[in-house]
């Protein structure tokens, strides 16, 4: 209940109102009272109900008046002109740290305004900034500093009007109404604050008298402790969504500095950390990434008394303690990793301080399960997050999560032609350069730079710049590559400069055509998935993975070495196809290259899980494959069952399916595949996971699957070329034009040796 203080100065009595809408107002403001959790007490409510039936109505009017000034915080006045002027009410100003309170605000409308009520506050201003522009973010490599640690501390308050039903968003010109305000406080102690009203541009009043300066107390919030465990009962870290009865998110998102993201409702907390929270009752959601199951819990905070929220997770699956053991070596489990991860740019704010610092994205990487996380440097703060670059794992890692920096060129001159990223790298600054801009124009230069030093190479979020409207795979349309994806793959594969082109973060038909096309013509590109934190998805890192089969001891540069091998799948982590093998060998290893002495059945084994929720979830199933979430096993869902497709594709075509109830059971499937040439063999449930290829060379011929795919790959060289050559510099044009004419020499041989359409 809020406390008061009732004094005659604040007691008005508005003859002229008219007391049937007067009433109907203060029961919509009642029930929205109620349900924000702090009604007025039932003394109270007894006298509104006995004067909403009163035939007295200069008597109901006045009772209305004092019970309801007693909660009012700030009184408004809007004269005649529509010139607002504001003043403190008798409430007393009491909030609570991390925690929401409500008030009244009572509103005298002597212009019959019918307008939004808007407040405002200096100290309600946001503690980040991002760029001005209309993408919310800056590519400035140096980005401004314009908000400082004062401007931080005295941000403390947040605050909203309730605009919503049962009250009307807008005053409803009424000459006596009576509107509710929310504030939160981020701190304790005594605190200053000027809130002022306004109804539209101009509306103050002359004198600057629609402001008013209140000292709260902030009274201090209950300590509550994590107790976090995961599935054998050691400390973890895990992801947290708290919410009130409300459905208020805490901490507040508009007062989160890092670690906590105020792009995410949810927050990450270890064994033995803390939160503070207001006495009440929460909602508690907690998991620790895709693996483990989503679990809820109430938590109720007392007054005056320390809590501790015991959690104990719960995994669906573990892939890296799955893998079978090959002879004479240790198991080979499949560990998680998401290599493209940002600490700047995007949903990052770049003040106070440009991004975040490692030990953020370190708490990111553990509360969401990820074996790997590279965190790349680019365009936005680059100047500033690469001093975190040190070719080596950061002290932060741990032996089951490691966390290394490495870069994507993007922000950089090339990157018209497709984002890259670089991962293993020894040193991040290309020959005789000393800014951005002084890189190379294309990707090629860049591409073999890398590679010289030991690097595993590909390219980002493949499918920008390759969009086209058809929904099939593969298909033979041109996209326009005219973006940032792997545009200029179709030409730097066929130089030997591509270890990987990334998949899960575009939608899939667009990633996969142009492997699919490059695998045809007998290159042997790998895939491996990401996520694009925080810029295609900023909901967690991790959404798109890679499984790298290793050993016990997992090292980054094992891992990295495991996607260039193509020992590995991508997944939304929702589904899992595991020790993929054809006749025994298993992808990945020796060159994932199975030699027969003719057409033959070959045998396609895996050991495959999924876990789909029993209910569809609608919601996606009704998006088209370009809507996010592009990679999602509820787009593989057979109608309203529990069942995904698990498909055989051989050169691009699907050869084979079975079902697999999605229960989260792993099961062992087995098919028999005829292969009459050489050709290429994955397995998918498409769009949530896809293997990496396994090749098979029949009589030592090389893979020639489609002279459709050769010449699709042609054309789109000269498309490549007409988009990307106008912003390639003068000086580099001739070397690249050379290379884009071996490209295209290259797809024409591989035509004419290509047998079948």
């Amino acid at each position: 209940m809020l406390p008061y203080v009732t004094t005659a100065q604040h007691r008005h009595t508005v003859e002229s109102v008219e007391l049937q809408p007067l009433n109907a107002q203060v029961k919509r403001l009642l029930e929205a009272m109620e349900y924000l959790g702090e009604p007025l007490s039932a003394a109270d409510r007894q006298v509104l109900e006995h004067a909403s039936h009163t035939m007295d109505a200069a008597k109901a009017r006045t009772q209305i008046q004092e019970v309801l000034d007693k909660y009012c915080l700030l009184e408004v006045h809007i004269n005649p002109e529509s010139r607002v002027k504001v003043d403190q009410g008798a409430a007393k100003p009491v909030l609570s740290e991390q925690g929401w309170r409500t008030y009244l605000v009572k509103v005298r409308n002597e212009a019959g305004v019918t307008a939004q009520l808007k407040a405002e506050s200096p100290h309600a201003l946001p503690v980040y900034a991002r760029g001005n522009n209309d993408i919310k973010f800056s590519f400035d490599s140096r980005p401004q500093q314009t908000i400082t640690a004062f401007d931080v501390a005295n941000r403390w308050l947040d605050m909203s009007m309730y605009d919503k039903p049962p009250l009307r968003p807008q005053l409803s010109g009424l000459e006596l109404e009576y509107r509710i305000i929310q504030l939160y406080s981020r701190d304790r102690g005594k605190r200053e604050a000027k809130i002022s009203f306004n109804v539209g541009q101009g509306t103050q009043d002359i004198g600057f008298r629609n402001d008013v300066d209140i000292l709260f107390t902030c009274q201090p919030s209950q300590e509550v402790q994590f107790q976090v465990l995961d599935e054998h009962g050691q400390p973890t870290t895990a992801s947290f969504l708290i919410q009130d009865p409300q459905g208020r998110i805490y901490p507040s998102r508009a007062k989160r500095l890092a670690p906590d993201f105020n792009f995410h409702p949810q927050i990450y907390r270890a064994h033995g950390e803390t939160i503070r929270l207001p006495a009440g009752e929460y909602s508690v959601r907690y998991t620790r990434g895709p693996e483990y199951l989503e679990k809820q819990q109430t938590l109720t905070v007392l007054p005056g008394q320390s809590q501790t929220l015991k959690v104990r997770l719960e995994r669906w699956i573990d892939p890296a303690r799955m893998g079978q053991a090959r002879k004479g070596q240790a198991r080979q489990g499949w560990y998680s990793g998401d290599h493209h991860i940002h600490a700047a740019g995007c949903m990052h704010y770049e003040s106070p301080t440009e991004g975040v610092l490692p030990q953020d994205m370190m708490r990111h990487i553990l509360g969401e399960a990820l074996h790997v996380g590279s965190v790349l440097t680019w365009g936005p703060g680059y100047y500033y997050q690469k001093q975190f670059f040190e070719a080596k794992d950061n002290a932060l890692s741990t032996a089951n999560n490691l966390m290394r920096y490495d870069l994507e060129v993007s922000g950089f001159p090339s990157s018209h032609s497709g984002h890259l990223v670089l991962l293993r790298l020894k040193d991040q600054d290309y020959p005789g350069t000393k800014v951005l801009e002084d890189w190379p124009t294309w990707d090629l230069p860049v591409l073999q730079w890398a590679r010289k030093q030991g690097a595993v190479v590909g390219f980002a979020h493949s499918g920008w710049g390759l969009e086209v409207k058809t929904s099939q795979l593969p298909h033979f349309e041109m996209p326009k590559f005219d973006g940032i994806g792997a545009n200029e793959y179709i030409v730097d594969v066929t130089h030997d400069a591509v270890d990987f082109i990334s998949t899960v973060d575009t939608p899939s038909v667009w990633e996969l055509n142009i492997w699919y096309h490059t695998l045809n013509c007998g290159f042997r590109t790998r895939i491996s998935g990401e996520t694009d934190f925080p810029c295609i998805y900023g909901e967690r890192v991790g959404l798109g993975r890679s499984y790298v089969q290793l050993s016990d001891k997992l090292t980054y540069e094992d891992w990295v070495e495991g996607i260039r091998q193509g020992r590995a799948y991508v997944s939304d982590g929702k589904s899992h196809l595991m020790d993929f093998q054809v006749n025994g060998l298993p992808v990945g290893i020796k060159g994932s290259e199975l030699k027969l002495r003719q057409p033959a059945k070959v045998q396609v084994t895996a050991q495959v899980a999924a876990r789909l929720d029993e209910v569809p979830n609608e919601e996606i199933r009704k998006r088209s494959y370009d809507k996010q979430p592009y990679w999602d096993l509820e787009r593989a869902r057979t109608g309203t069952s529990r069942e995904v497709p698990v498909e055989v594709v051989v050169n691009g075509k699907v050869v084979a399916t079975k079902a697999l109830l999605a229960d989260g059971t792993v099961r062992n499937l087995t098919f028999e595949v005829p292969i009459e040439r050489s050709s290429w063999v994955a397995l998918r449930i498409l769009p949530s996971s896809h293997t990496n290829p396994i090749f098979i060379e029949i009589n030592n011929k090389p893979i020639r699957a489609s002279r459709k795919s050769a010449d699709w790959c042609a054309r789109a060289v000269d498309q490549c070329w007409s988009q990307k050559a106008p912003q390639i510099a003068a000086r580099e044009r001739e070397a690249a034009q050379k290379a884009y004419e071996h490209a295209r020499q290259v797809y024409q041989r591989i035509q004419a040796e290509s047998e079948v359409d």
